[in-house]
């Protein structure tokens, strides 16, 4: 069994749709810790050996959040930049996080051709993870595949709702330790690995 913790960050989620239902989905388990940093953090003030304490009572980290001018919302810089400490995270003794697992789950109004090298944004998504990952790997942590739901403008109610479940079984997985590193190396989007059959999607 893995700890899996949340950190969730949407500066408008008044305004979403896409990251309500999967809140909604996240399974009442108690390996799972969802954890809201705007709501904690209103005025980006981020209590640091806390958040840091609760790196190490978890095994899996995902930033859930929508994916904002090809990044992330400001406050999971500001998190990054404040916990992950040289002397803690990386550096000289800083080996605190180490073998721990990083992943996001984001949302994109682009959809997943747009992300290709003759579409509009002209890079993969994985090409706009590298500082993401760059940095899970200088803590000497193993990043994931992201969770990815594309076309969000456009996006029925009813495949909203798809992917929902869709994180959901992914999030029960994770836990359960089902998803093995062959499974995991040989996937783009953690999405893949919990697929939904094209026949039931709008």
């Amino acid at each position: 069994m893995a700890k899996v913790l949340i950190l969730f960050a949407h500066p408008a989620m008044e305004k979403s749709r896409v990251h309500k239902r999967l809140v909604e989905h996240i399974p009442r388990s108690a390996d799972i810790r969802f954890h809201d940093l705007y709501e904690r953090y209103p005025d980006f003030d981020i209590d640091v050996p806390y958040e840091q304490r609760l790196l190490l009572q978890h095994d899996v980290v995902i930033f859930q959040h929508p994916f904002y001018w090809y990044s992330s919302p400001a406050i999971i810089k500001q998190w990054q930049d404040l916990v992950l400490e040289h002397g803690w995270a990386y550096g000289t003794g800083g080996r605190a996080i180490a073998g721990k697992k990083f992943m996001h789950a984001i949302s994109t109004g682009g959809s997943k051709n747009s992300y290709t090298e003759e579409g509009r944004n002209k890079y993969s998504l994985a090409d706009y993870m590298l500082p993401f990952q760059q940095t899970a790997y200088l803590c000497d942590v193993e990043y994931l595949p992201p969770f990815v739901i594309h076309g969000t403008h456009r996006l029925p109610e009813t495949d909203m709702d798809l992917h929902a479940l869709q994180y959901e079984q992914m999030l029960l997985a994770l836990v359960q330790d089902r998803i093995s590193k062959p499974e995991i190396e040989s996937c783009i989007y953690m999405n893949d690995l919990v697929p939904i059959p094209n026949a039931i999607q709008s």
